[in-house]
């Protein structure tokens, strides 16, 4: 890759408008800081990983400093590769260990994250090859107004592996947020200029904080309180919520909520994690659940306990399935910040799936990683975490470890049946993977699980379908399967 020696101090852009006149387009070397700034700000909670933002963002445009590219955004139709000449840099400044892994994410800004090496027909271009490929000249004026912001990136980051052959998972998943962090911060600055030259205004954000949500949800349980009707099993919750809350200003890591059916942990894990993060600085709540069926029902209850009397829509909640119905949402403004924000779930509350979670952990497409980094600095909690797929347990649990391991996240398994994700062995190649660590949050289990048991069983011996019928009749209610 050569580079030529500008064009008369001509000004280079990233995008343009239908102005003639070229005032309000973006200019190239604004997007790139501007994308930097951001990427580097995303990933700010990992010591070492901030500047590694920074680069990625002022590098990955770079090859619209070319002759080629600004003639395109003058109307001329043929396809231009801007990705590559930001990977090419990246891996030739930075050297083997940053230098590629910003290339990965510079190069698959847009076609997504590639394989390292051509592994068979189709797909995205390898690295390798896209680190071989002839592109277009750049002009030298990228090294005038970008070079001189570039990092230095002499620190590595504060990545920790849970052991030897766990160092390239732990490697792929820092590529991954790394990734989501650029890809975001390039499509936030796009859409602010986008959205400001049609003279528009962004809708963004603008949610309570964490710590007003964990009044509001404080003030709506001690109504609930007020108004329950004294019994052993609303001691048994409250004695659970007070114990659970007294926990909360424990470090960020991994815990367990093990409470039975009845016992009211929806609402007590929401309350921990609020006052948890709040305390913790973390930025979020993520609760993952494992069946769309009561994805719904959840965002509700949320929605009801936080809304402090401030009408229907609250879009601070978001729910993230591909069975979300928007037409329940009220107003057009609401709509909108909600659909936004499942873009890259930058909200306060996040409701979502199992498969939406952990497929997301896993993807290679930026819409799919552009919410990734929003999972670092938050609490998970996972809610009936025994139905977590045996044949994927070693990802899952892997992904979960490296969350709370390297990401400053806290992680909840919240359910009456926890699983043993603890003890677990070691994969094929010789990792071992678990959740080392957990700390039980719920007071004596074992006794809330004797005070709130509600059934008794009985073996009725075999029974045919006609026996089965008539035992169902002698009842007026009953639950057959």
């Amino acid at each position: 890759m050569s580079s030529d020696t500008g064009r008369g101090g001509q000004e280079y852009y990233a995008h343009s408008s239908s102005s003639a006149s070229r005032t309000d387009w973006h200019k190239l070397s604004e997007h790139l800081a501007e994308t930097g700034r951001r990427a580097a700000e995303f990933l700010e909670v990992v010591d070492g990983c901030a500047d590694l933002g920074k680069a990625a963002g002022l590098l990955h445009d770079i090859g619209k400093y070319s002759k080629e590219f600004q003639d395109r955004l003058q109307g001329d139709l043929r396809q231009v590769d801007h990705s590559t000449a930001g990977a090419q840099i990246a891996a030739r400044h930075y050297g083997e260990v940053f230098g590629k892994s910003l290339a990965f994410c510079i190069a698959g800004h847009h076609a997504g994250l590639a394989d390292g090496v051509k592994t068979g027909e189709g797909g995205n271009a390898s690295l390798e090859d896209r680190l071989m490929k002839e592109i277009p000249k750049l002009s030298s004026v990228w090294r005038d107004e970008v070079e001189p912001m570039l990092p230095d990136l002499k620190t590595p980051p504060n990545i920790t592996f849970r052991d030897q052959y766990a160092r390239g998972f732990s490697i792929a998943f820092f590529i991954r947020m790394t990734f989501s962090a650029l890809v975001d911060a390039d499509y936030l600055d796009t859409e602010n200029w986008v959205v400001h030259s049609e003279g528009g205004s962004v809708i963004r954000g603008q949610h309570p904080s964490l710590d007003e949500l964990s009044r509001r949800l404080d003030a709506y349980l001690a109504q609930l309180r007020k108004t329950a009707k004294p019994s052993e099993v609303n001691q048994l919750r409250q004695d659970v919520l007070t114990s659970v809350l007294g926990r909360a200003k424990e470090d960020p890591g991994l815990f367990k909520l093990t409470v039975p059916t009845g016992g009211g942990k929806t609402l007590t894990s929401l309350a921990f994690a609020l006052a948890h993060a709040t305390h913790n600085g973390l930025s979020g709540i993520i609760y993952v659940i494992p069946f769309t069926s009561i994805v719904d029902q959840t965002a509700k209850i949320f929605r009801e306990a936080l809304n402090g009397g401030r009408g229907k829509d609250v879009d601070f909640v978001i729910e993230h399935h591909s069975a979300f119905d928007e037409d329940a949402i009220n107003s057009r403004e609401a709509k909108a910040k909600l659909s936004l924000a499942m873009e890259n779930w930058d909200a306060p509350i996040i409701v979502t799936t199992a498969v939406q979670f952990f497929e997301s952990l896993f993807a290679n497409r930026p819409s799919r990683c552009r919410k990734l980094h929003n999972i670092a600095n938050s609490v998970v909690i996972l809610d009936e975490a025994q139905t977590l797929p045996l044949k994927l347990l070693a990802p899952c649990v892997s992904a979960l470890d490296e969350l709370a391991r390297n990401w400053r996240t806290s992680v909840v398994l919240c359910t009456a049946t926890q699983p043993a994700l603890d003890k677990l062995g070691g994969t094929p190649r010789g990792s071992s993977y678990g959740l080392d660590g957990l700390r039980e949050l719920a007071p004596r289990p074992e006794s809330l699980f004797r005070k709130l048991k509600r059934t008794r069983i009985k073996y009725r011996g075999k029974l045919n379908d006609i026996q089965v019928a008539e035992q169902l009749l002698k009842k007026s209610q009953a639950l057959c399967i």
